[in-house]
């Protein structure tokens, strides 16, 4: 090796005094700001439930911030070292362009959190000037270096400078919202393989040809440079290929470039094998690098099939996003934090004994993190239950913060050794010690590191599925228990299978014969859209089955009749119930005996119904309807939800609205001591309200953070339901666009089933769309009417109350009686327009303000009454149906406290009650 990477070269033939480099406290001070960017990155991920756009918050914290901020310090490191150059990476330029580009990062960050997109496009500028400026430096470098062996790792480094650039051209565009059709998935598309492929992936390409045999303490491998010089041109053809295909072609035809690309890595790559057989990786910088190129290989190889398997760039862009954390947590991530428990110790300095000093405190426990590392983010992207997902997250959260402070812990200690050196209170030098047989790297040690990591795992995941009420067990007979409840039948030996299918939630068939004491087996097929499972009283059950999957349960010998049901929540409601009735023995305690005609649910000792999976069983403690006193007053400090109507943005012009909907489950208070946990959009209930023009786009992300199958519709658009409208699983995507045509005020709700309870447990919502010339008003407020139905405190709805339509709340905005505590305000002679939803999903609406007289009527996209007729007419109530809207128009006409209502009395007296305060 002719570089200095090597922590051999960390000590010259001289000792030098005590004390930090020039070079050292560089490097000090500039990867402090890529440590700032993983420390922001572990507490964002920690309150991403209550940030927006928490997703692209946390990939561009981490790619933009840390990772850019990693290839500019380093590249300039590597470049300046293989060129035998090594002090020209410091100075006020390179302090510059860093500045420069954390104050674009920070610009682009910043501006699309608070929607400004003039601050998102200069930060996008300064962020290109920067990188621009960095790759004309390594050109003049280039030119000014000798011909040297790794020269061909500074074009990479050029390569990938010149490339982000355009990558943050694309992502400005983007942010101006308002691309029509499949534009704005080619421009995603094309950003990301830029960004990723280009800029990340040629600058670890051109470092790993010096780096990885520095990490494997190797020779660099025969032919190293040649691969290096001709992968060069592979990868930036395949790279050029992939992304003109996703600019200007179908998907499939972007899937060769793909390849192409992937061929680049393999002939840079062989080296690489030979260098890892030669000497085989023993260090957590190396294996940490090596896991990060495994990620890579398996990202591309499904990128590819996702590219040939579709010809839609929306579904590409949707499907992709399974990529994002094995493309940012296992390859970025694991890469950029191998380097740096490789690199960061040279770079302190102090000698032989100093780098291995801090490189065995940065690789404190490497197997067990490794292992913890890589089996959490592979069960992230598997089909795992939702709270199995929430723990292995954090499991790689904390991994981070590990790695983070023992970072900072190494820094610390080795920059207090120096002080005291300098000051000359040296601890005294301690005898040689004996030589180790076996080092940190030993094999069982290595092993016994892993093993503890996957056990961690494992016990995560046991914890997981512990938390997941589907996986409690039900209390019950056993199934070979025999009618009289006494005695157990005899075995015969024999096995029944019998093949049941699901169709638009039914069981097919719904009841099946078994003679007593056979052994039953139930195979199961879903060919729903929806998720289901079966479970029968005994406990026994089949895993939650997605579209298409197949299940088999095991109901073990047989001896009476039993009954069974879909757990999804609602679902045992809608019908979805199961019965096994034996036959050959007497069975007097039959499933119809105890499941009733309606199939609600099973009995305990106190006539309690249970749903396993959610419903009426989810809470503890008292029934949350007892709690509900229409007369409580909420706790000191309560603030009513915000009912000011958002202000039209855009022009004149369509203006594309871009929104990203998260499905979360909220534990809310609805009433004064009421408590429910809710399926919510963006955690309220209702959502948030959108508002737009006749003509404007409105493009939704919607995200299901929740644990069970949800979905969205939207009354606002018109277009063929099977796609935006279909229900999608815990930890997928989908994107929702449509253009509003009719004015209006429409109402969204999620349509998986059973709707009634999707929606009465609070996944609802307003759009507002204005009908064309509406006179402007002093002050407009929506109010959105909907039932609760209550279950246990902190449970879900009660989905037998939905069905029986008996409402224990009714409130405007999801909090019944908020505005007699926390009034709407208005003043004499002031024009208010109050828009209503009846959002349901059972109740009609009938709106009245008393004391007050509407002048405007607007109901289902018309005028009823509009001010200046000759007749003089006036309205008392806007009845809506459920699901309708409108508004109407009023002036106070003296001071004084005007309660608002619907005239559905003992709706109003459940809580859809509220006064506007007029001064």
């Amino acid at each position: 090796m002719t570089t200095d990477l090597s922590p051999s070269t960390a000590s010259g033939p001289a000792p030098k005094p005590p004390g930090r480099s020039p070079r050292a406290l560089w490097h000090l001070g500039v990867n402090a700001i890529v440590v700032a960017w993983l420390g922001l990155f572990a507490a964002v991920a920690t309150a991403h439930h209550f940030l927006p756009h928490a997703s692209w918050l946390l990939v561009h914290i981490l790619l933009l911030g840390a990772v850019t901020n990693a290839v500019v310090i380093w590249s300039g490191h590597f470049a300046a070292s293989v060129l035998r150059l090594p002090e020209s990476n410091r100075g006020a330029p390179a302090a510059l362009r860093l500045a420069c580009l954390n104050a674009g990062a920070v610009a682009v960050i910043g501006g699309m959190l608070i929607g400004r997109r003039n601050a998102v496009l200069i930060g996008g500028c300064l962020v290109a000037a920067a990188v621009t400026a960095h790759a004309v430096w390594l050109v003049r470098l280039l030119r000014r270096a000798l011909p040297g062996r790794f020269s061909m790792t500074v074009r990479y480094y050029i390569a990938a400078s010149a490339l982000l650039p355009a990558g943050a051209a694309l992502g400005v565009v983007m942010a101006r919202g308002d691309l029509a059709g499949d534009l704005s998935d080619r421009l995603l598309i094309a950003h990301e393989m830029i960004n990723l492929l280009g800029w990340v992936g040629l600058t670890v390409a051109g470092t790993l040809i010096t780096l990885w045999p520095t990490m494997l303490r190797t020779r660099v491998a025969d032919g190293a440079e040649r691969a290096g010089r001709a992968a060069l041109p592979v990868l930036l053809t395949g790279l050029a290929a992939a992304v003109a295909g996703a600019l200007l072609a179908p998907p499939p035809l972007a899937a060769p470039g793909v390849a192409g690309y992937a061929a680049g890595l393999v002939v840079a790559g062989r080296p690489w094998l030979r260098e890892a057989r030669a000497k085989a990786p023993r260090s957590f910088a190396a294996w940490s690098v090596a896991a990060g190129c495994l990620w890579l290989a398996g990202s591309l190889t499904v990128l590819a099939g996702i590219l040939v398997s579709t010809t839609s760039w929306t579904t590409v862009a949707e499907r992709t996003s399974v990529l994002t954390a094995p493309l940012a947590a296992g390859w970025i991530a694991q890469v950029l934090l191998g380097a740096l428990s490789f690199l960061v110790p040279v770079v302190l300095g102090g000698g032989p004994a100093a780098v291995r000093a801090a490189t065995t405190g940065l690789e404190r426990a490497w197997p067990a993190r490794l292992a913890i590392t890589n089996a959490a983010l592979l069960l992230c992207v598997l089909p795992v239950p939702s709270m199995v997902r929430v723990v292995c997250s954090v499991l790689l959260l904390v991994m981070l913060l590990y790695f983070l402070v023992l970072l900072v812990l190494t820094v610390v200690r080795g920059t207090r050794k120096r002080r005291k050196a300098a000051r000359g209170h040296a601890d005294p030098v301690p005898a040689p010690a004996p030589a180790r047989t076996e080092g940190p790297s030993a094999p069982h040690r290595v092993l016994g590191g892993v093993a503890f990591g996957l056990a961690v795992v494992m016990l995560a995941v046991a914890g997981g599925g512990a938390v997941d009420v589907r996986s409690l067990p039900l209390v019950g007979r056993s199934a070979a228990t025999s009618a009289d409840g006494v005695s157990e039948v005899e075995p015969t030996g024999r096995t029944t299978t019998v093949d049941v299918t699901i169709r638009d939630m039914r069981f097919s068939p719904s009841a099946v014969d078994v003679p007593a004491g056979d052994r039953l087996v139930i195979r199961l097929h879903n060919t729903g859209t929806d998720t289901h499972d079966l479970v029968l009283e005994t406990g026994a059950r089949t895993d939650r089955l997605s579209p298409g999957k197949r299940g088999t349960l095991d109901a073990g010998v047989v001896g009476r009749d039993l009954s069974g049901w879909c757990s999804v929540v609602g679902h045992r409601q809608m019908g979805m119930v199961f019965a096994v009735r034996v036959t050959g023995a007497e069975a007097s305690d039959t499933a119809a005996d105890r499941d009733g005609a309606g199939g609600t649910g099973s009995q305990d000792g106190s006539g309690t119904a249970h749903d396993h999976g959610g419903g009426t069983s989810r809470g503890t403690g008292e029934s949350a309807a007892e709690a509900f006193d229409p007369m409580a007053e909420p706790t000191d400090g309560f603030t009513a939800r915000d009912a000011e109507l958002p202000p039209l943005t855009g022009g004149s012009s369509p203006t594309l609205h871009k929104r990203t909907f998260t499905v979360k489950e909220a534990e809310a208070e609805v009433a004064p001591g009421v408590r429910q946990t809710l399926w919510t959009f963006n955690g309220t209930a209702p959502g948030p309200v959108l508002r737009g023009r006749v003509g404007d786009i409105f493009e939704i992300i919607l995200v299901n953070d929740g644990t069970i199958g949800h979905s969205v519709d939207f009354h606002a658009g018109a277009l063929a339901p099977d796609r935006p409208m279909r229900t999608i699983q815990p930890g997928q995507s989908l994107t929702y666009r449509f253009t509003a045509t009719r004015s209006g005020v429409w109402m969204y709700h999620c349509s998986t089933m059973p709707m009634s309870l999707h929606i009465a447990n609070g996944m609802f919502g307003a759009v507002i769309i204005d009908p064309p010339d509406l006179p402007k008003v002093d002050r407009e407020y929506v109010l959105v009417q909907s039932e609760f139905y209550l279950g246990r405190q902190n449970g879900t709805a009660d989905a037998d109350k939905v069905n029986a339509k008996e409402p224990d709340v009714v409130a405007f905005n999801g909090y019944a009686n908020q505005y007699d505590h926390d009034p709407l305000t208005a003043r004499t002679g002031e024009r208010v327009r109050i828009w209503v939803l009846a959002a349901g999903p059972n109740a009609a609406s009938a709106f009245h303000v008393v004391g007050g007289q509407f002048d405007t009527v607007y109901r289902e996209g018309a005028y009823d009454l509009q001010p200046g007729g000759s007749e003089r007419g006036g309205a008392q109530v806007l009845d809506l149906a459920p699901a309708s809207g409108g508004f109407v128009e009023t002036t106070f006409p003296e001071a004084g406290d005007y309660p608002f209502v619907t005239h559905v009395m003992t709706d109003a007296e459940r809580g859809a009650h509220g006064v506007f305060r007029v001064r």
